[in-house]
């Protein structure tokens, strides 16, 4: 199990699934046929997705190593398109600025107007 997969151990259950089955899954289909030939590119990120650069990195790394060696040469590759689609990171910091907001407001160092004034445009 990689370090990030390790970290959030536990924090959702898109990870846990990832982390569970992304071993077991093939990126070929089971049974091949004219049909899967020509639906295959339908199930992607590159027709408006946000993580097209991220899917592209992996499956042109998938195919400069091939299937076998690829799943441990690229599995950084597969973590940032995985952490694209489900955002685990995201939300995990958005969380973590909540609790931070709601101990200072307990504390009292945040008060009246102040309690939810939203971040500063730049400050991403």
């Amino acid at each position: 199990m990689s370090e990030v997969h390790s970290k959030l151990e536990g924090s959702s259950c898109g990870v846990l699934f990832l982390q569970k089955y992304s071993k077991k899954m093939s990126i070929s289909p089971f049974l091949r046929s004219p049909f899967t030939d020509i639906t295959g590119g339908l199930v992607s990120h590159q027709m408006l997705g946000e993580c097209q650069k991220e899917e592209m990195r992996y499956m042109d790394c998938l195919e400069a190593y091939g299937l076998e060696r690829g799943r441990k040469k690229c599995a950084y590759l597969i973590e940032d398109f995985q952490e694209c689609q489900t955002k685990t990171k995201q939300f995990k910091r958005f969380m973590a600025m909540r609790k931070e907001r709601e101990r200072q407001i307990a504390e009292g160092k945040l008060t009246g107007d102040k309690k939810y004034v939203t971040p500063r445009i730049d400050s991403y």
